[in-house]
């Protein structure tokens, strides 16, 4: 069984200052990781930013939820992620997706293909990033991606390399990630518009997909660490409103899915217990909180984190 962790994501900040003073922050409280979207638009680049959380703290671990692949090459990326690795001491973690948001797609001016062919260049492109952060030399010619002996050129802090998460929702991104990763995303899947599938945001939708892992892993499973990620969080009495909480949902989940695992709301001690009782049947232990919640959750991170 996996002790709690807890991560706090964010994209933007109002300076510099600012920047580093969330991830101090965050890291004073007791979160583990500070993790990034990526997404064009109003955000910082993940890249820079992450670099900068790691200079202004020292312990606290730095990562994207996810880094979509389709718009990067492999050792582009794998080159970039050794670096933050390396200039961080060992704090990066890799997440990886197959791409969701149409318009950064647009922006992009590629095209939105369906989600076989966005996982099929994933699933050719995660062996050789693996084995790019691992050190090696790769020679690759598949039917996405060439490489004539490629390298990042940067040696690996953490060995055999930084720890892989692949976040999806269906069948066949779970499937991929109990393969080639060490953290598991549970997150609802999307639509052919990039739309998420809320009747996937259901404890018992989830509880499926858990099922689907501890079948596809075997004796694999206890190596696993489940993720998931939270659509909003808050406590009762913590200074955070519930009401503006439910306001939030309500934005985030159009339909009636108060219950979902991916909204998270109560007591102190009701909200515990559900983790744990989580934990205990599905095996659940690593929650990425937004930050507008990252204040208020931080006495359910000092009851856990690390538990």
């Amino acid at each position: 069984m996996h002790p709690f962790r807890f991560a706090v994501q964010q994209g933007s900040a109002r300076s510099g200052e600012a920047w580093a003073t969330l991830a101090l922050r965050a890291e004073s409280i007791g979160y583990d990781v500070l993790v990034m979207p990526d997404h064009l638009g109003q955000q910082l680049s993940p890249f820079a930013a992450l670099a900068a959380a790691a200079a202004a703290t020292t312990h606290l671990r730095i990562g994207a939820f996810v880094f979509a692949n389709d718009y990067r090459h492999p050792l582009i990326l794998a080159r970039e992620a050794a670096t933050l690795d390396f200039l961080s001491g060992g704090r990066f973690e890799m997440g990886l997706g197959a791409g969701w948001m149409t318009g950064d797609y647009r922006q992009l001016g590629m095209t939105y293909d369906p989600a076989p062919r966005r996982i099929d260049r994933l699933e050719e492109a995660v062996p050789l990033i693996k084995r790019l952060l691992a050190g090696e030399t790769v020679t690759h010619h598949g039917t996405h991606y060439q490489l004539d002996r490629a390298s990042t050129g940067v040696p690996p802090v953490q060995k055999p390399r930084p720890p892989l998460a692949i976040g999806g929702g269906g069948p066949r991104m779970l499937k991929l990630a109990v393969r080639e990763a060490e953290i598991i995303g549970l997150v609802p899947g999307f639509d052919a518009h990039g739309r998420p599938h809320y009747r996937q945001a259901t404890e018992t939708a989830t509880a499926e997909k858990i099922a689907l892992i501890l079948e596809a892993a075997g004796d694999r499973f206890e190596r696993l660490e489940i993720n998931m990620w939270l659509g909003d969080a808050g406590l009762v009495g913590s200074g955070n409103s519930l009401l503006g909480s439910v306001a939030a949902a309500a934005r985030w989940a159009p339909t009636a899915i108060y219950g979902s695992p991916y909204l998270l709301y109560g007591t102190l001690a009701s909200v515990r217990e559900k983790l744990l009782r989580r934990r205990d049947k599905l095996g659940i232990s690593y929650y990425t909180l937004p930050s507008h919640a990252m204040e208020s959750m931080a006495p359910l991170v000092g009851a856990l984190a690390g538990k």
